[in-house]
C-alpha cells in the first residue's frame, strides 16, 4: 500500500469514528477477527493436511506427492505457531520494586484505584525524556497481556509531583475500563502483526510468499484501521489526566513537557558532548542534567520552542495528537506555564533526591557511549587543529577561509563569538553567502532589522539558499517585534518568496533523485578536511564497507554542491540498507545535499565501480 492509499483509510476510519463510535469500533474488531481468523484457519488447514497424510500412509496408501503435502502443511503449521506463540522483548530499564520508591508505588496504586485500571506488572526505570506504558502479549495474538510502564529519569527532574503524576495517570489512561481493555487488545494485536509482518519478511517458499502476500495487504489496512481508535485513545487518556489531578495541571505537564524536551535535545546533549573537546574520558550527563532542569528554560528560547509546537500538525506518522489540538481538546490555553520549581521536583519520588539512579545512569551512559565519546574527542582534536591553523593565519585569510573559521569555533562552542569572523569575510567579500548565513545566525533577537537585512541580501546573492533565507525569514516576520509592530505586507511577500523557493527546492530533488545516477557528474570537491570528516563518520557506521562520492552538477541551482555517496552495504537486507540510506541522509556532515544509494540492482557495484571515480572511503580490517 502506497502512502496516499494509507492516508485516505485513515481518514475513512476518522469519518466513521466520528459518525457512529460503536459501529466503528464494531468494524475494527471484526477486522481484527479476519486476521484472527486467517491464522486459525492456516492452523486448521495444515493439521487437517497432515493428519489425512498420516492416515493414508497409515492404511499402506503412499503417493510422491505426499511428500510435498507435507512440507507445505509443515511450513504452514509452523507460520501460525509462530503467529500464535510470538515473543516480545521486555522493554530496557532498571525494575523498580515497591521499596525502591514506596512514594512512587502508593501514587500508582492510587491513580489505578481511581480510574479502576489493572495492574501493572513491572515498572522500569530508564534514561528517556518520556514515560510510557505498554502491554506486550503474553503469547502473541492470543492470551493476556503483561502491563509496563517505563519512566524516563529526566522526566522526573523536569516536573514538579502534581504535573508528573498528571502524565502517569494519561499513561495510565490507556488501561481504563471496558474502553481502555478493547485498546489495549487492539495495541497488543497491532505490536503482534508488526512483529510477525517483520519476522517473515525473509522467509522464502511458496507457503511464505503466501503468508507474505496476506500480511502485505492485511497489516496496512488494519494499521489504518485502527489508527483513529489510537488517535481517540490519546485524547482519552488526556481527558483523564485532566479529570484526576485538573486540567490546568495535565496542559502545563503537556507544554512544559514540550519545551523542556526540546531543550534537553537541542542544548542540552549538544553542549554535553561538545565537553569532548576537552574530556578524554565520557562525562555522565544525569548530574549536570539535574540542576538545569530545575530552571525556567531561557525565555527566547521557550517562546520559539512552543510557537514551534503549536505549529505541528497531528498527522498519521504519529497516533499522538499535535499539542495544539491536545490543549483545545483539554480547553485549556495555549500560552508558556509557570515553570515547575526544583524544590517540589518529581525526583523525590524515588527517595534520597534520586542520587543512587543518577549515579547509576551516568555510569551506564559512560560506559555505553565510550568508543562515541573517543571518535568525537579525536573529532573535535581535529576540529581545533584546522581552527588553530586558520586563525594563525588570520590577517592573511580570504573570505571562504573567515567563514570556515567562524563555523569551526560554532562547532567546538555553540556559543562562541565568531560575528567578527562572519562580518570580515563580508567586508571583503561582500554578498558572500556563508557569511550572511553565518551572521544571521549569530545576530542577537535584538538586532532584528540586521538580521532581515542579511537575509534580504542572501535572498538576492544566492539562489542555493534562497529556500533557507525565506523559511527564517517567515520565523522572524511571524512573531511581532519587540514594540508590538507587525508588518503583515513584508510578512506576505517573505512567505510567497519561500512558496517559489519550496518549489524550486522541490524540483532540484526531483532532478538529484530521478535523473540517471551517473549523469552530468563530477569528481567530489571535498577539502582534505572534509574528506577526512566524511570518512570518520562512515568508519562509525559498521555495515559500510566502501564509499564513492561524486558531485551532481544541478540545473536548478548550477552552484550548489550537491552530492551522490553510493555505498557497499554487505550483510544487510533491502529494508536495512534503505533505512540506513536515509538516515545517513539526514546526519552526513557534508557542505550540500547528498543522495545516500546502496549497491545493489540499480546501481550495482560494477556500475558504481565504473562511473563513480575512486572510493573515497575503504574500510579497513579490524
Amino acid at each position: 500500500m502506497d502512502r496516499a492509499d494509507f492516508i485516505h483509510l485513515v481518514r475513512l476510519s476518522e469519518h466513521a469514528s466520528a459518525d457512529d463510535s460503536k459501529a466503528y469500533r464494531r468494524s475494527v474488531a471484526a477486522f481484527a477477527a479476519l486476521g484472527y481468523a486467517w491464522v486459525v484457519g492456516c492452523l486448521l488447514l495444515s493439521t487437517g493436511i497432515l493428519a489425512w497424510v498420516a492416515s493414508a500412509m497409515m492404511h499402506g496408501r503412499i503417493r510422491g506427492f505426499y511428500v510435498a503435502l507435507v512440507v507445505a502443511a509443515g511450513g504452514l503449521l509452523w507460520t501460525s505457531l509462530r503467529a500464535l506463540w510470538c515473543s516480545f522483548d521486555e522493554p530496557e530499564g532498571v525494575v523498580l520494586q515497591p521499596a525502591d520508591a514506596p512514594a512512587l508505588f502508593e501514587a500508582l496504586e492510587r491513580i489505578r484505584k481511581k480510574i479502576k485500571g489493572p495492574p501493572i506488572h513491572r515498572v522500569r526505570l530508564d534514561a528517556d525524556f518520556n514515560a510510557s506504558i505498554r502491554q506486550h502479549p503474553r503469547f502473541g495474538l492470543f492470551g493476556g497481556g503483561v502491563n509496563y510502564l517505563n519512566i524516563g529519569l529526566p522526566l522526573l527532574m523536569a516536573l514538579d509531583r502534581p504535573r508528573f503524576l498528571a502524565v502517569l495517570a494519561h499513561e495510565y489512561g490507556h488501561l481504563r475500563g471496558d474502553h481502555g481493555r478493547f485498546a489495549a487488545w487492539i495495541y497488543r494485536t497491532r505490536l503482534s502483526w508488526a512483529m510477525l509482518n517483520h519476522g517473515l519478511r525473509n522467509d522464502e517458499g511458496p507457503v511464505a510468499a503466501a503468508t507474505q502476500a496476506f500480511l502485505r495487504w492485511y497489516f496496512p489496512r488494519f494499521s489504518a484501521k485502527t489508527f483513529a481508535l489510537a488517535r481517540q485513545d490519546e485524547y482519552e487518556a488526556d481527558r483523564i489526566s485532566g479529570k484526576l489531578l485538573g486540567k490546568d495541571v495535565a496542559a502545563a505537564a503537556l507544554t512544559e513537557l514540550a519545551v523542556k524536551g526540546d531543550w534537553v535535545a537541542r542544548e542540552f546533549w549538544p553542549g554535553h558532548w561538545s565537553a569532548a573537546a576537552v574530556q578524554a574520558l565520557p562525562v555522565g550527563p544525569y548530574a549536570a542534567m539535574r540542576p538545569l532542569l530545575g530552571l525556567a528554560p531561557p525565555g527566547d528560547f521557550a517562546r520559539e520552542s512552543l510557537r514551534q509546537a503549536l505549529r505541528r500538525i497531528s498527522d498519521v506518522d504519529d497516533t499522538h495528537p499535535g499539542l495544539r489540538d491536545r490543549l483545545e481538546a483539554l480547553k485549556a490555553g495555549k500560552g508558556l506555564p509557570a515553570w515547575s520549581p526544583s524544590s517540589r521536583s518529581a525526583l523525590a519520588l524515588l527517595g534520597d533526591g534520586g542520587a543512587k539512579w543518577i549515579a547509576h545512569f551516568d555510569k551506564q551512559w559512560c560506559r555505553d557511549n565510550a568508543s562515541d565519546w573517543k571518535q568525537h574527542h579525536a573529532y573535535l582534536g581535529r576540529v581545533r587543529a584546522r581552527a588553530d591553523a586558520l586563525a594563525s593565519s588570520e590577517k592573511r585569510n580570504n573570505a571562504e577561509e573567515m567563514v570556515e573559521l567562524g563555523n569551526l569555533r560554532r562547532r567546538l562552542d555553540a556559543r562562541a563569538d565568531v560575528r567578527g569572523c562572519y562580518e570580515r569575510s563580508l567586508q571583503m567579500t561582500p554578498g558572500h553567502a556563508g557569511a550572511l548565513r553565518g551572521l544571521v545566525q549569530c545576530l542577537p533577537a535584538a538586532e532584528r532589522a540586521l538580521r532581515m537585512d542579511c537575509l534580504g541580501q542572501l535572498f538576492e546573492h544566492s539562489a542555493a539558499n534562497r529556500w533557507w533565507a525565506c523559511r527564517m525569514a517567515v520565523a522572524e516576520m511571524e512573531q511581532p517585534a519587540a514594540d508590538g509592530s507587525f508588518d503583515e505586507k513584508a510578512l506576505a511577500l517573505w512567505r510567497e518568496r519561500l512558496k517559489q523557493a519550496e518549489e524550486a527546492e522541490g524540483r532540484a530533488w526531483e532532478e538529484l533523485t530521478e535523473t540517471p545516477f551517473f549523469q552530468a557528474i563530477a569528481r567530489h570537491d571535498l577539502s582534505t578536511f572534509e574528506q577526512g570528516e566524511l570518512q570518520v563518520q562512515l568508519a562509525r557506521c559498521k555495515p559500510v564497507a566502501r564509499g564513492w562520492l561524486v558531485r551532481k552538477n544541478l540545473k536548478e541551482f548550477a552552484h550548489r554542491r550537491c552530492y551522490l555517496l553510493f555505498l557497499e552495504l554487505p550483510g544487510l537486507d533491502n529494508e536495512s540498507r534503505y533505512a540506513l540510506c536515509r538516515d545517513l541522509e539526514r546526519s552526513l556532515d557534508l557542505p550540500g545535499p547528498v543522495l545516500v544509494l546502496w549497491a545493489g540492482y540499480s546501481p550495482t557495484l560494477g556500475d558504481i565501480e565504473r562511473n563513480a571515480f575512486e572510493a573515497v572511503y575503504l574500510r579497513t580490517m579490524d
